[in-house]
């Protein structure tokens, strides 16, 4: 079906964008919700648009909207062109939050990498609320590897590697082993048991983009492209 806005025809330029995008070895992804009106039904109910760009580093700079009328992992596996046995389609890297969504296509193959904000995220909401200083110590250890990162980000690929391996990786076993120590002191269930267990329980897709120089250290890219949709939807 032909998508058309003041007649011009859209449709072959989003399929021209997607094969594009799924050329990439890595991809961001994320979604967010949208209110859909169904004819008849008198009211809204939450869909999705799925958005999937690529890395910085990449020489196209491109994002697709896949809009989707649910958040289940089917119509990321849809997009990345996955049969529903597994079979064909993106086999690269998707940087992505821990959303369950995503394990269909991880499971078929595709190599998941984490989001470092989303792990920090957790430890930073503990040290604002409560002014736990066992957060702030997790986020003293993080703020090392983003402090490395900004040094990375504008070199050249090998040395971007070369960078992360002789710094990133002693300050990310650093933390890990600290991660490890302050898990043992703290009771189960509680806020800062969970957001320890994130980052252990994630911890090699979290670090992953330490021996990958095509990788970014979060998804952070793709959270700001769709904040657009999110202010919108406000408005709306």
């Amino acid at each position: 079906q032909w998508v058309g806005i003041c007649g011009v025809r859209l449709q072959p330029l989003v399929d021209a964008l997607k094969a594009e995008l799924l050329a990439q070895p890595v991809l961001h992804a994320d979604e967010t919700p949208v209110a859909m009106l169904k004819p008849g039904h008198g009211k809204t109910h939450r869909a999705y648009l799925w958005s999937y760009c690529t890395t910085v580093w990449d020489e196209i700079n491109a994002v697709v909207f896949d809009f989707a009328e649910s958040r289940a992992g089917h119509n990321a596996r849809r997009f990345l062109g996955i049969d529903e046995d597994g079979n064909g389609g993106w086999r690269g890297t998707l940087i992505c939050d821990d959303y369950a969504g995503y394990k269909q296509v991880m499971n078929a193959g595709v190599t998941e990498a984490g989001c470092l904000a989303h792990a920090r995220r957790k430890f930073h909401e503990l040290w604002a609320n409560h002014q736990s200083t066992l957060a702030e110590g997790a986020l003293k250890l993080l703020g090392t590897l983003y402090d490395i990162e900004r040094e990375a980000r504008d070199l050249q690929r090998d040395e971007r590697l070369r960078l992360r391996q002789a710094k990133a990786r002693p300050a990310a076993d650093l933390l890990h082993d600290w991660l490890i120590a302050s898990r043992q002191k703290v009771p189960d269930g509680g806020a800062t048991a969970k957001a320890i267990d994130y980052s252990l329980k994630r911890w090699v897709a979290l670090t992953r983009y330490i021996d990958d120089a095509d990788l970014a250290a979060d998804n952070n890219r793709i959270e700001n492209l769709i904040r657009p949709i999110a202010l919108g939807r406000k408005n709306w």
